[in-house]
């Protein structure tokens, strides 16, 4: 009698060790799901000081790299995602106070892009295919962006949810509907992706049980 996994049990966290035994009261057992961040944490910290940084002999002290005028593979890799995250906050960011913001969205990007490559590896775990983990990120950005608008606009943030030259009648309309739809924008976006993720993964399992 043969039996067949299911799709679904790529998805499973899979505790390796609790470190103060089992008798604590959450759960902060090492599973697959930290070892990966560990893991992905690790390998940019170690391609972006690579390709960023280097260590002098002499001294041991840090400098800028200079980077090759023929560039090699990974500079022109590097070089693009680097110009397409500019290139985009540019777009959407007129003035020059956008460029502040270019490391965090930078940081978000690498970190969503290789833990969505991570999961392309056979046997490995894909972290994106989680809600709690989708919409945790999601929710600490949400939260931060609101504070920064506020603390750069002031009340003017709120005029946001009211387009100008709208009357009152419309305003009574537009304004829950503008409220909604900007709370709701997190939520939605995190179940994309997680929606995404898993979808194409058990589709992948699935078909590859066929074959």
């Amino acid at each position: 009698m043969l039996f067949f996994s299911s799709p679904l049990e790529q998805f499973e966290i899979v505790p390796f060790f609790l470190p103060f035994g089992s008798s604590f009261i959450f759960d902060i057992s090492f599973n697959n799901a930290t070892l990966i961040l560990a893991l992905l944490f690790s390998f940019i910290y170690l391609l972006y000081s690579y390709t960023s940084v280097e260590y002098t002999d002499s001294n041991l002290e840090l400098r800028k790299k200079t980077f090759f005028l023929i560039p090699q593979n990974y500079q022109t890799i590097f070089e693009s995602v680097f110009k397409l995250i500019l290139s985009m906050i540019s777009d959407n960011i007129s003035s020059r106070e956008g460029v502040k913001f270019f490391p965090i969205v930078f940081a978000i990007f690498s970190y969503v892009l290789f833990l969505n490559l991570i999961g392309l590896i056979p046997y490995s775990f894909t972290l994106t295919s989680h809600i709690v983990v989708t919409f945790a990120l999601a929710l600490f950005i949400f939260i931060a962006i609101n504070i920064i608008c506020i603390k750069l606009h002031g009340l003017e943030f709120f005029s946001l949810f009211l387009p100008g030259g709208t009357s009152f009648v419309l305003a009574l309309l537009l304004v829950p509907i503008e409220v909604i739809s900007f709370v709701f924008k997190p939520i939605s976006l995190s179940i994309r992706l997680f929606a995404n993720m898993m979808a194409g993964h058990t589709l992948l399992k699935v078909i590859a049980g066929f074959a």
